[in-house]
C-alpha cells in the first residue's frame, strides 16, 4: 500500500518501493497460466483488515476473482469510511468483490451457475443474505450521528 503515500513519501516508503523492485527484478519471465476447462464458474474470495490503518483506522478490503479456476483480477483498496464492526468491514469487502458480476452482465455474458462469494465472517454473510439489515444499520447510524448533533438534517 505504498501508493497511498505518493503525495509525500518518506524514506521508509522509498525503501519499501526499492524492496518491491528488488523482488520483481529477477522475475521477468514469470507469468500467469490460464488453463482451459469445461466450466465457467465465477468465484470471489474477500478479506479485510478491520481498522488496520494506524493513521485513520480505516479498513483495507482485498479480493481475488477466479473465472473457470483462473485468477483474472485482484485488488487491495482502503475503505472510504471507518467501519464500526468487522462484519461491516467484511460486508463492504464483499460488495467490492461483486463488481465483476456487473461487468459480465454489461458484456451480456450469461452465467450458468450463480457467482460464489467467499467470506470468513458469519455476521457479514448474514447481512448479505438480508439486505434490510444493512439499511437498518445505516439508518441507526444516521439517527445516532444526528442525535449527537454532529449532523444537521433538514
Amino acid at each position: 500500500m505504498v501508493s497511498q503515500f505518493m503525495h509525500s513519501p518518506l524514506e521508509c516508503h522509498v525503501d519499501a518501493i526499492l524492496r518491491i523492485l528488488r523482488y520483481l527484478n529477477p522475475t521477468p519471465r514469470k507469468s500467469l497460466l490460464f488453463s482451459k476447462n469445461n466450466y465457467f464458474r465465477v468465484e470471489a474470495y474477500t478479506n479485510v483488515d478491520w481498522a488496520g490503518s494506524i493513521i485513520d483506522r480505516r479498513s483495507t478490503s482485498r479480493y481475488c476473482i477466479f473465472v473457470g479456476g483462473n485468477l483474472v483480477t485482484w485488488r487491495s483498496k482502503k475503505q472510504h469510511v471507518v467501519a464500526w464492526s468487522s462484519a461491516e468491514a467484511k460486508f463492504r469487502a464483499m460488495a467490492l468483490g461483486m463488481w465483476l458480476k456487473g461487468l459480465l452482465r454489461e458484456l451480456q455474458v450469461n452465467l450458468m451457475n450463480p457467482m460464489r462469494l467467499y467470506c470468513d465472517n458469519k455476521a457479514a454473510i448474514s447481512i448479505a443474505h438480508n439486505q434490510y439489515n444493512m439499511i437498518e444499520l445505516n439508518m441507526l447510524r444516521l439517527i445516532d450521528i444526528s442525535l449527537k448533533k454532529r449532523l444537521l438534517v433538514d
